[in-house]
């Protein structure tokens, strides 16, 4: 078996996001107009998934009573993480500190004009600091918001809000730089310097972990929080006795069709550069969330007679999901498989895992986002293979492609996956206990039986 060179001495090609602040040279670089245009439009379609994207696909499976009340969690969620990430979070996640946290130096975007540059994969190459900034707030905003479909219909509007200011703060941002933040290919001239700038990685990176799209930070982070709510929360009123049946399908088929066109700008943007590596992400991140799709409908339609349209769009997104991480290191035929597999592994997970263990996660964040982030963590070490059609791993020091092993880098997967399991589960846990003992967590029995939209925010979705 090849064997992985250890990532001390090299740095995965396009290990996503992770990008440091460019030293402020007398001569700063000037980006490419193409790439800095792309990221431009990758930002607006990932902001395109959440509001409407996740907005609708969540509001079409609640019960009509409680529409409006999610699209307003997500949508306020979006604004108010935005507003923090500004603050202090770009500035936590990606600046230079320690193994988990970076510093407060470009805290309120200090420092930051428009002539401000970062890194991107490449070296040499460089994006304007503040599109990188903004497409950066897009993904800490979109993770908080997929929480709260776990424990949706029940938990009041100014315990999300509190919730979701000490998760972004305790678990996303530092999980964020533990993962993705690192000093950039040029720092990379030979094994001195490059042994000097991963040490001032974050804890993840050290340890190899691919990500690159956010399989870890955005989709088990979320995941592991959103269970861990939903049994705090405890179950809705009725919950295994009364119908609680999505009241709008084709609202969630809308907001699947927009996660699947906004997940390009996610995926395919997470290479900063408009190059043939992006179009390489392009391609796995189609071919993955169709097939997912067909095998969850096919797995729906053996075991229950029928395939449902409800199906097909969870189906979706689990291949969105599991793809996220590996879509830069796959080839085709590997996001096809990593497909299938996460297809129909969610089916299973949302149905006969959830129905054993008897916890009620509303709309199947840990079933979807959770499980299907750990498949394809795990999965990227596989479909990253050489030998399997992947691109392996890129030695900056060396400027070409290293030896691969699997088994050595499913080490390093597992360390990313337990690492964002525990801290985030713990952070998750606390932060609740918190809430919980400030304002209450969930609403009363006959606030919830009304519905959320009239009592939390008195307006009805539909008059009739």
């Amino acid at each position: 078996m090849i064997k992985l060179i250890k990532p001390l001495a090299v740095l995965p090609l396009l290990l996503y996001s992770g990008m440091p602040f460019a030293e402020q040279a007398a001569a700063l670089p000037v980006p490419n107009k193409g790439d800095t245009s792309w990221m431009i439009v990758a930002t607006v379609l990932v902001i395109l998934m959440t509001v409407p994207g996740l907005a609708l696909f969540y509001a079409g499976m609640v019960r009509a009573k409680n529409m409006l009340s999610i699209l307003m969690q997500v949508f306020i969620i979006f604004c108010l993480v935005a507003v923090l990430w500004a603050f202090y979070g770009y500035s936590i996640a990606f600046t230079e500190g320690n193994l988990f946290f970076g510093g407060f130096g470009k805290a309120f975007l200090s420092g930051i004009t428009p002539d401000s540059v970062v890194a991107t994969f490449s070296k040499g190459v460089y994006i304007p600091e503040y599109i990188y900034v903004m497409f950066q707030l897009t993904f800490a905003a979109i993770t908080p918001a997929l929480i709260v479909g776990a424990f949706a219909e029940r938990i009041k509007f100014g315990a999300v809000l509190l919730f979701i200011v000490l998760w972004f703060t305790f678990s996303y941002l530092p999980i964020a730089h533990m993962v993705w933040y690192w000093a950039g290919p040029d720092a990379y001239a030979d094994a001195g310097t490059a042994k000097v700038a991963t040490d001032t990685a974050g804890l993840i990176f050290q340890k190899g972990a691919l990500d690159f799209a956010g399989g870890t930070v955005v989709h088990i982070n979320a995941g592991i929080s959103g269970l861990i709510g939903c049994l705090l929360i405890g179950k809705r009123v009725g919950f295994g006795q009364e119908s609680m049946a999505p009241h709008n399908v084709p609202m969630t088929m809308m907001g699947a069709a927009l996660l699947w066109v906004g997940w390009f700008g996610f995926n395919v943007g997470s290479n900063l550069e408009a190059n043939g590596a992006a179009t390489l992400v392009f391609a796995n991140t189609l071919l993955a969330t169709a097939a997912a799709t067909l095998a969850w409908m096919s797995a729906e339609w053996y075991m229950r007679g029928t395939p449902s349209m409800l199906g097909a769009a969870s189906g979706a997104v689990a291949g969105l999901v599991a793809i996220t991480p590996a879509c830069g290191w796959s080839g085709p035929m590997g996001a096809i498989g990593l497909g299938l597999l996460a297809g129909g592994l969610c089916f299973w997970a949302v149905t006969e895992l959830k129905n054993k263990l008897g916890y009620d996660d509303a709309l199947d964040v840990f079933g979807v986002h959770g499980i299907s982030g750990m498949l394809g963590s795990l999965g990227t070490a596989v479909v990253a293979s050489p030998a399997l059609g992947g691109t392996g791993v890129y030695d900056y020091v060396a400027n070409g492609f290293g030896e691969y092993s699997i088994f050595t880098q499913l080490q390093s997967q597992l360390w990313g996956i337990i690492v964002t399991l525990i801290w985030s589960g713990a952070v998750s846990f606390a932060a609740f206990k918190i809430v919980d003992k400030v304002i209450g967590l969930r609403v009363t029995e006959e606030v919830e039986r009304e519905g959320l939209d009239i009592c939390e925010h008195g307006e009805s979705a539909y008059n009739n």
